[in-house]
């Protein structure tokens, strides 16, 4: 693999619910302002893997995990968790405005780190929709609920919503997989932009997708056991061209899935 700046980076991570192993020895380096794709068949832990970084994971009471994840050299376990919470964003599968303006959504994060100086976040909304490339569509209706934008605008008001707390990683949880053709390349171009400033992690279904946005890639496999697995992280030209493992072929050239 090109030598390039780590970002995260798991170390023989293991995932628990309750008495169930959902993730087992996970170890992998995520590189620094880079699209790394986690692909793999349904079931195999893609989410629960992506979750873990942002430590989505501890809302659920019988999670529990073993091994390391490293965010810039810092154990994410034993930081506060609003702080991480901070730094790595999300944005979820379907999209999920609050009910509230345009605005109010976007300025709902930097509200709540206590920014309170209304030029400053009228100067941070604007950038933010502009960095999701919606501030054109929405310019003029700001007090608009962000209820009423159809569903790729909503996703990228979600997506600005993440960028407003000025995160430093961003996970997407198949963030096109509810939208259209059109709204989901809108997407996809956004996030070849995005990766300029951010390190961003998409979990996908979709082969092409991943060819098309990533740069790199993991594909996770769940055996007879139903425990996931990492098997193979490489760039992702020769993931899909030439991969190391028959299983990784066989799930990119439709074989199973």
């Amino acid at each position: 693999m090109t030598a390039v700046a780590i970002k995260l980076e798991a170390k023989n991570y293991t995932m628990y619910y309750g008495g169930f192993k959902a993730l087992e020895g996970v170890s992998v380096e995520i590189p620094a302002k880079q699209v790394t794709a986690i692909i793999g068949p349904s079931g195999c832990g893609k989410s629960t893997f992506l979750r873990t970084f942002n430590r989505m994971n501890d809302l659920i009471p019988v999670a529990r995990t073993e091994g390391e994840v490293i965010l810039d050299g810092q154990n994410i376990f034993e930081m506060d968790v609003v702080e991480l919470r901070r730094r790595v964003g999300m944005v979820f599968q379907r999209p999920n405005p609050f009910p509230k303006s345009i605005f109010d959504n976007v300025a709902y994060g930097p509200r709540a780190n206590g920014m309170r100086d209304k030029a400053r976040l009228n100067e941070l909304v604007e950038r933010s929709l502009r960095d999701a490339a919606l501030w054109d569509e929405v310019k003029d209706d700001l007090d608009k609920s962000g209820l009423a934008l159809s569903g790729g605008q909503q996703q990228r008001l979600c997506i600005a919503r993440a960028l407003a707390v000025e995160p430093e990683v961003i996970l997407m949880d198949e963030p096109a997989s509810a939208l259209d053709p059109i709204a989901t390349l809108r997407i996809e171009e956004l996030i070849r932009v995005l990766k300029k400033d951010y390190t961003i992690v998409i979990v996908t279904h979709n082969m092409q997708q991943a060819s098309r946005v990533s740069d790199y890639t993991a594909f996770f496999y769940t055996d007879e056991s139903r425990c996931g697995q990492l098997v193979e992280f490489d760039e992702t030209q020769k993931i899909f061209t030439n991969p190391e493992d028959r299983r990784t072929e066989d799930y990119i050239t439709g074989r199973f899935g």
